[in-house]
């Protein structure tokens, strides 16, 4: 019910049914499963996806993705790389529709859930397995956990969100490493990464700038493959 009427009735009875699934969903929670997975739904930008342990929750430092690619010129082609729930992809159309974009993702369950999205939102992106580099602008939040910061990581991340989706290698770069170089030269990137990992990433491509999130830190780096 809307916020406002539970103000304006605080001491309405719960029905059986809804106090039911209060009743599961505070279990689920006390197990520390995240939020947008109980619910089944998270907010990314202006539109809310679908999302469940198939795909990574969206963060809001990965809107700084977004708003790299919204600048864009008018009818440019973006392709979203390990795209997951489509989060970025729809976001981008849906506030740029004048963009073609298109998306892919290794992951046939996270295909599942990004196109379902998709056709949920109105929104038409092109779904596929294999990345496309013909476009004016790669765009791509890529797994760059660490193998050792895993354990380390929160229990609603280790024990629900994909690992695969998380964890690339002794320093977090191998998912990067390996998109950097399977890319054509000029290929233009835009990458989601570690404060941390900036230098590296800016290492990996030529003319590269890095942008950083609303808490200051160095979050997405641009440059054109080598």
């Amino acid at each position: 019910m809307p916020r406002a009427d539970v103000v304006a009735d605080p001491a309405r009875a719960i029905p059986p049914p809804a106090a039911r699934v209060i009743g599961e969903r505070i279990r689920r929670r006390g197990a520390r499963e995240p939020v947008a997975y109980i619910l089944g739904r998270q907010a990314f930008r202006h539109i809310e996806v679908a999302v469940d342990a198939r795909v990574l929750i969206p963060r809001p430092e990965t809107e700084l993705l977004v708003e790299a690619a919204l600048e864009l010129p008018d009818g440019a082609s973006v392709h979203d790389v390990g795209t997951g729930s489509g989060a970025i992809a729809l976001a981008l159309k849906d506030e740029r529709p004048d963009l073609e974009v298109s998306a892919s993702d290794i992951s046939v369950a996270a295909l599942e859930v990004a196109r379902a999205n998709g056709q949920r939102l109105g929104l038409g992106v092109a779904l596929g397995a294999d990345p496309c580099f013909d476009v004016d602008l790669v765009v791509a939040n890529l797994p760059y956990v660490r193998e050792d910061e895993w354990e380390g990581l929160q229990p609603e991340i280790r024990g629900y969100e994909p690992r695969g989706a998380l964890v690339a290698g002794a320093d977090g770069l191998d998912a990067i490493r390996e998109l950097v170089s399977g890319a054509p030269g000029g290929t233009r990137l835009a990458l989601e990464h570690a404060p941390g990992q900036a230098e590296a990433v800016r290492g990996l491509l030529a003319n590269a700038r890095t942008l950083e999130d609303l808490a200051g830190r160095q979050r997405v780096t641009l440059g054109s493959v080598l």
